[in-house]
């Protein structure tokens, strides 16, 4: 007889191997397809003029990673791709946090306008704000591509923190409320500190997105990573083009791996402050949140 819990019940033995023989049969699809793949990469390649090259996993088609200039080349393109993402990063957090609170606002004269213009970024393609901006603005590319960056991804971390502070319990604001605090520090000092927490992981993984998107700036020249070595595989001959795009997508993975650890880092350091802030008790025996504000245990 199998146990019932509060959601389903638990499944039975033929339901169990039934489970299992499934997972054996989606493995060895995956295992099947991977290793085919694998053999479909090493077979002998045709080109359109009837030559033969061998295969994307024969040593002349990686000999081109010895040259330090090929090396130099990508070290630029990656510099180029981190470094307009640290400003976007920044610049729309920032953002962000202004539309946040432009929606949230009491006076329809700001939160009408505000939710008009960020229903129009959250819609508008980031291919096209870089196009835009740089033939309007003449910012030029690297510009066109961070501003394009923070306003898409303002708009986005926007909605995330107004639905944190949405999601928050009203008494936050009106324990702040209560001790003299203004609405507008009210929301800065208990409402957004909260609602940043919880949506951490959001947050970051818009950052990854926002990383891999400029990628884009190649429609504004900008010699970001995969156009900078899409240009050196041309340089150097199509035969390469695999190799290339092997070190392309290892790079970017290092660099979205290192952005999620951070973020996970900056979540459980967030959480660990919060509990222990909360398991703080106040004179008297009297719990105190810190994120209510002074004197809100009271």
């Amino acid at each position: 007889m199998s146990q019932s819990t509060v959601l389903y019940d638990a499944p039975g033995p033929k339901a169990r191997a039934r489970s299992r023989v499934i997972s054996v049969v989606g493995i060895i699809a995956v295992l099947a397809l991977l290793g085919w793949v694998i053999w479909r990469l090493a077979q002998p390649q045709v080109a359109v003029n009837g030559a033969v090259r061998p295969g994307m996993f024969d040593p002349s088609r990686w000999d081109v990673l010895a040259y330090a200039e090929v090396w130099q080349f990508i070290a630029q393109g990656a510099w180029n791709t981190i470094r307009a993402a640290a400003v976007a990063m920044v610049g729309a957090l920032i953002v962000g946090m202004l539309f946040a609170f432009g929606r949230l606002a009491d006076t329809a004269f700001i939160r009408v306008p505000t939710t008009i213009i960020l229903e129009f970024f959250r819609g508008m393609p980031v291919l096209l704000m870089m196009l835009f901006i740089l033939l309007v603005a003449s910012t030029g590319a690297f510009w066109a591509v961070v501003l394009a960056l923070i306003v898409y991804n303002g708009a986005i971390i926007g909605e995330a923190l107004r639905a944190g502070i949405v999601a928050l319990n009203k008494g936050q604001r009106e324990a702040g409320l209560s001790i003299g605090l203004t609405p507008v520090r009210t929301r800065l000092m208990i409402e957004f500190p909260q609602a940043f927490t919880q949506m951490l992981p959001i947050i970051i993984a818009q950052m990854v997105v926002l990383l891999k998107d400029t990628s884009l700036g190649y429609i504004v020249a900008y010699p970001e990573l995969a156009s900078t070595v899409k240009n050196a595989s041309n340089f150097y001959g199509n035969g390469y083009m695999f190799t290339f795009w092997v070190v392309v997508v290892v790079i970017y993975l290092a660099i979205n791996l290192a952005v999620s650890w951070f973020g996970r880092r900056m979540a459980r350091f967030a959480s660990r402050r919060s509990a222990k802030g909360s398991a703080t008790p106040a004179p008297g025996g009297v719990q105190v949140t810190p994120a209510a504000g002074p004197g809100s245990g009271v």
